[in-house]
């Protein structure tokens, strides 16, 4: 069901998923995105932080929707990258387990509210 939610919303013109998202890429077979998924994505959508940012899912091989803009390709799994309005406003490379996720996010979601 997530790889078809992923195929879907690379479909669809970014700016139409929300205004501001977490874009999580990921492989399959990735212990460390398994690891995210089993300790924060459960709860994600619930937090704050997933109401602030939606979660979208894209393989970091898929193509990027056309309204996407970043600084660069994300290489390494997990790459959590903030987007608003299309652009990245930052991005955490790796998951350095979920009491260092927490305050990484933090900071990147006080960089949209400092931006308007």
């Amino acid at each position: 069901m997530a790889r078809f939610l992923a195929t879907i919303f690379a479909l669809l013109p970014f700016a139409a998923v929300a205004e501001t998202n977490l874009v999580m890429f990921e492989r399959v077979g990735c212990q460390y995105c398994a690891q995210w998924n089993e300790e924060v994505g459960p709860e994600y959508a619930q937090t704050d932080e997933g109401r602030s940012a939606p979660l979208v899912r894209l393989d970091v091989n898929a193509d990027l929707p056309a309204d996407m803009r970043l600084t660069s390709r994300p290489v390494y799994t997990p790459t959590f990258v903030l987007v608003k309005d299309g652009q990245e406003v930052g991005r955490i490379e790796g998951y350095p387990g979920e009491d260092f996720f927490w305050p990484m996010l933090g900071q990147l979601l006080s960089q949209t509210k400092d931006s308007g």
